[in-house]
């Protein structure tokens, strides 16, 4: 599966991207200075540039207007699912001047997750992530934490195994925050929902995780 790499305007340091053929990098206004920070080449930039403060040149610049419904980030998101994309990976989506976008981006990892693909935000030391209707699987020797929220005023069929605190069939609402601080024990584990969308953060990296198929994509 191809992957889409988004750079966006938070809080990054060092980012690494083993681009793949096919694979995709987009940065998103201010996430052009962590590319160049980082030696990335991306394929696109798009955004409004209020953020950069000026427009790049550049035959592959999208220049995107301010008044719209859409973040920059998520217009990337949503460009990439119109050219086949189903794989995510965002870095600098947290924390940065704007910790509103933060929560937009969280969001957007939900409608990622909702539409059948797999979105993940990248912060360095910890990934958030989001499931819907589905399952996602860690390896063994995994250590730190695991917090699990739902996105859905009402997420079903709730069940975390080899995780320090289990759960089984349980029910998540977004007013509680009961899914907070379990952790890894080194075992191999699973997190999954049966009808709602999870907000899933955990210590590690995107690749650490696997994201069976969403049940709206199965055949």
């Amino acid at each position: 599966m191809n992957t889409c790499y988004i750079i966006c305007a938070g809080d990054a340091d060092k980012i690494e991207i083993q681009k793949e053929p096919g694979d995709l990098i987009i940065a998103a206004d201010n996430g052009l200075t962590h590319c160049r920070k980082n030696g990335i080449v991306p394929d696109l930039v798009l955004g409004d540039f209020d953020s950069l403060g000026y427009v790049p040149d550049g035959r592959n610049v999208l220049t995107l207007p301010v008044a719209k419904d859409d973040t920059d980030t998520s217009f990337a998101v949503k460009s990439a699912m119109e050219k086949g994309y189903r794989r995510f990976i965002l870095f600098g989506a947290a924390g940065g001047k704007r910790p509103e976008h933060t929560y937009a981006n969280m969001a957007l990892l939900a409608f990622i997750a909702k539409n059948g693909a797999q979105g993940f935000m990248d912060c360095g030391g910890y990934t958030i992530t989001a499931i819907t209707d589905s399952e996602i699987r860690f390896p063994e020797n995994l250590q730190g934490d695991v917090s699990v929220f739902s996105f859905d005023d009402r997420s079903d069929g709730v069940t975390e195994e080899g995780l320090l605190y289990s759960l089984t069939d349980a029910v998540m609402v977004n007013s509680m925050v009961t899914g907070i601080s379990n952790s890894f024990t080194g075992q191999e584990s699973r997190i999954s929902v049966k009808k709602g969308t999870l907000l899933v953060y955990f210590a590690g990296k995107p690749s650490d995780a696997t994201v069976l198929k969403n049940a709206k994509t199965e055949k």
